[in-house]
């Protein structure tokens, strides 16, 4: 490995480590392996699918049905949002992903009666982030934006 490559991985393995939704995303997707299929594997490289280039977006075929782990990537995204929200605000919190065959959907999260997250889902065979900093992004923004619905409607989240 050359020196630019262990500064790159150091760096990621750094991202990780102090970013607490890629953690969380971390933790989901090691929720489903139930054979241990990961167990070896670094944080970085279990989130390395995430990472999808625009270069190697436009690559992936949007015909036929969505790839199961592609599907399970985009469940652990949401619940990973989901978690957080019920961290900081105590409220439980349901995830619920709807797409078609075609990769057009949704993906909601609430507490309660309470819609905390809702988003439409388009090419969903295409699923991922330009870096592994684009996907804390988002999913900080989406995360920090659900927070503050459960927080302004106490009353509806709890119900």
């Amino acid at each position: 490995m050359t020196t630019t490559a262990t500064t790159e991985t150091s760096a990621k393995a750094q991202l990780v480590a102090e970013n607490a939704f890629l953690q969380e995303v971390v933790r989901q997707i090691r929720a489903y392996d139930s054979y241990g299929f990961y167990r070896s594997w670094t944080d970085e490289l279990v989130l390395s699918p995430f990472v999808v280039p625009k270069k190697k977006k436009r690559e992936i075929s949007l015909e036929g049905d969505i790839d199961p782990a592609t599907k399970l990537r985009i469940l652990c995204f949401y619940r990973a949002i989901a978690s957080l929200i019920e961290n900081e605000t105590g409220q439980l919190c349901q995830v619920i992903v709807d797409l078609n065959h075609e990769g057009f959907g949704w993906a909601l999260v609430w507490s309660g009666r309470l819609m905390s997250v809702s988003r439409t889902i388009r090419d969903a065979h295409r699923f991922g982030f330009e870096s592994l900093e684009k996907l804390a992004e988002q999913g900080e923004k989406l995360t920090k934006a659900g927070i503050e619905l459960v927080e302004r409607f106490p009353e509806v989240a709890r119900i």
